[in-house]
């Protein structure tokens, strides 16, 4: 049985294109879907598919690594230093929200 809503599939099917060493915003995501960036986290936090579903590349529009499955901040920290980002304090370094 699939219980994800129509929000979420859309949520997912944005994040699965974003490509390897690029990230999105939560807020630019939300505005495709004329949401909120809360909303998009939400819908995040219930990926079971991580690998189809790169969620950690969606981060916070000040360039924060945002959350993770609710708490797993490292794991998200080690994902984006392997697409090649550097984070320092919970941010990636030289972000542009563009």
């Amino acid at each position: 049985m699939n219980s994800q809503t129509s929000f979420q599939k859309n949520v997912f099917t944005i994040v699965a294109r974003i490509p390897y060493g690029k990230v999105m915003t939560y807020a630019q995501i939300s505005a495709r879907l004329n949401s909120s960036p809360r909303a998009v986290g939400q819908a995040l936090k219930r990926n079971k598919n991580t690998k189809r579903i790169p969620c950690h590349r969606v981060v916070c529009s000040d360039g924060r690594i945002g959350g993770y499955f609710g708490v797993r901040y490292k794991e998200k920290i080690r994902l984006l230093e392997k697409d090649g980002w550097k984070i320092k304090e919970m941010r990636i370094i030289n972000f542009n929200n563009e």
